[in-house]
């Protein structure tokens, strides 16, 4: 009897990857060639990368909110009531009068349901505003075809 015995399978291939620095096939477990890095130095942590994009969106999220800040900074509270509401047509014309108690001028959209009803979803409609002075007071007229036709207590909340 004759027996052949077969090869021996090939060695699995190294997972490899590229150097971050000048893109050369690298062992997995390295971030840098031996060229980039010719002293061996010790590879950056998984857990430094991620803490340093980690720090870089937090910073991005801090100027992010001063800048807001900076531009809408100032504007309102409004303070908003609604004066009338009187049928016309196929709506209500709302006379509103809106009280901006910020420190700079800015509109606001204002919130104008009806608070008995109880129903979900709610009677409600959004309006907004024409620019309200800092410190001072608008009183404007609004048609709005959200709230049916009948005359109901109504009620309004502005904000920026």
């Amino acid at each position: 009897m004759t027996t052949t015995s077969s090869p021996a399978p090939p060695p699995a291939p190294e997972a490899t990857h590229h150097c971050i620095r000048c893109g050369a096939t690298i062992p997995i477990a390295d971030a840098l060639c031996r060229t980039c890095n010719p002293a061996r130095l010790k590879q950056p942590a998984a857990s430094q990368a991620h803490g340093t994009v980690f720090l870089g969106i937090g910073i991005a999220i801090v100027a992010m909110a001063l800048l807001a800040t900076a531009l809408v900074g100032g504007v309102g509270p409004f303070g908003a009531s609604l004066r009338q509401a009187a049928p016309d047509g196929d709506g209500l014309m709302l006379t509103v009068a809106v009280t901006n108690d910020g420190s700079r001028a800015g509109k606001a959209t204002c919130r104008v349901w009806d608070p008995t009803y109880l129903g979900n979803p709610p009677v409600e409609t959004y309006i907004q505003t024409p620019e309200v002075p800092a410190g001072q007071e608008v009183v404007f007229d609004q048609r709005v075809t959200g709230l049916g036709t009948a005359e109901r207590p109504l009620a309004v909340d502005c904000a920026r």
